[in-house]
């Protein structure tokens, strides 16, 4: 694979994109997760390129990999990747959907001050648990990318690391050697709820 070539994570959220992006960092792979290095939010500059009939990645181009950075509105914008970068690799994070509604659900359980938030952004897919308008999501993106892709089954990898898909599947999709180290597991529910367990046991040390 070329140094300059692209690759976009085209899979929804709470998909294993952190674990993603932090393999690609492991391979050497520029990457961007949700937030850039200047503290940006790729969703809001990949969705304001858009609306602005800029190049979608204007702004952020100094990077190879991208994940985590649609909304339900902009999930479909992949087909502009393809169209302004061409040669680009396409990766389909993906997992079962009960898994990804259950893994959502608690997502949205977890922000803090919820409430208010909901208040200040009552229509913010974010903030509201809706499974019946998420199933909806789920079906329509991945019966979009499939159809997109038909044909050129070769150039989309699906990526399920919740079936165990690990560097054996990713690396030669990248033409890149097998890492010795175990593969990213990232942001899954056990290490959040070690994350919280240790926050806890600082809290109460402060407290003493």
């Amino acid at each position: 694979m070329e140094d300059n070539t692209k690759i976009f994570c085209i899979g929804l959220n709470k998909t294993g994109t952190v674990s993603l992006h932090e393999a690609f960092l492991v391979l050497g792979i520029s990457s961007v997760h949700f937030i850039s290095d200047k503290g940006e939010d790729i969703k809001e500059i990949i969705k304001n390129n858009h609306e602005s009939n800029k190049k979608l990645l204007e702004g952020i181009e100094e990077y190879r990999a991208y994940s985590d950075w649609s909304i339900p509105s902009t999930n479909m914008l992949f087909k502009d990747f393809d169209k302004q970068y061409p040669g680009s690799k396409f990766i389909l994070n993906t997992r079962d959907l009960e898994g990804w509604l259950n893994s959502r659900e608690k997502h949205v359980n977890r922000i803090p001050n919820l409430k208010q938030l909901q208040k200040q952004h009552p229509d913010n897919p974010w903030y509201t648990i809706d499974k019946e308008s998420w199933k909806i999501e789920y079906d329509e993106h991945h019966q979009d990318v499939h159809q997109y892709f038909k044909g050129r089954e070769k150039e989309l990898l699906i990526f399920d690391l919740s079936k165990g898909d690990s560097w054996e599947k990713l690396c030669p999709f990248l033409d890149a050697e097998i890492p010795k180290q175990p593969f990213p597991k990232s942001n899954t529910a056990k290490s959040l709820t070690l994350t919280g367990k240790i926050k806890n046991k600082l809290i109460k040390l402060i407290k003493k």
